[in-house]
């Protein structure tokens, strides 16, 4: 039997604990790391990402980018967003509102797949971004097995 994605990555980094989406936006460190996802409190890891040192705010820079809804076109937001818009539920409320003459921004549908999506989130900082992006390769390399990711291959 091969090992769950999450067995996988286990000895990669020293992984903080899982945390809801919306906790992990305003907790997460300002440094640069990797961080993954999962669907609810105990799926299986879905996404690996990465952040740098980007004007200080690494890992919670990232994920605060995703919560606003203006990422919806790049990592997790994409994915987040593309296991929205094929959900035919989803799409109908979205359908609704606009019939409704309650439309949306993309930003605020981009913020409601994120909600859709359940996330739970763990991170490892890194001293820089070079070696979070060696980090992050190394464990998409390791996963490259896994069908459940989410990351564009």
């Amino acid at each position: 039997m091969s090992k769950s994605a999450l067995e996988v990555v286990k000895g990669f980094a020293d992984w903080s604990p899982w945390v809801p989406f919306t906790a992990a936006r305003e907790t997460a460190p300002r440094l640069p790391g990797v961080y993954l996802a999962r669907e609810g409190v105990a799926g299986d890891l879905v996404y690996v990402g990465m952040a740098g040192e980007r004007s200080g705010t690494g890992i919670r820079g990232r994920l605060a980018r995703y919560a606003s809804g203006k990422a919806i076109a790049s990592g997790l937001g994409e994915a987040a967003f593309d296991r929205a818009l094929a959900d035919p539920g989803w799409l109908r409320a979205r359908l609704a509102e606009a019939e409704g003459d309650q439309s949306k921004r993309a930003t605020q549908w981009g913020r409601l797949s994120f909600e859709r999506a359940d996330l739970h989130i763990c991170w490892s900082t890194t001293d820089s971004a070079a070696s979070a992006a060696a980090l992050e390769a190394g464990v998409l390399a390791a996963l490259r097995e896994h069908d459940s990711l989410w990351n564009r291959r």
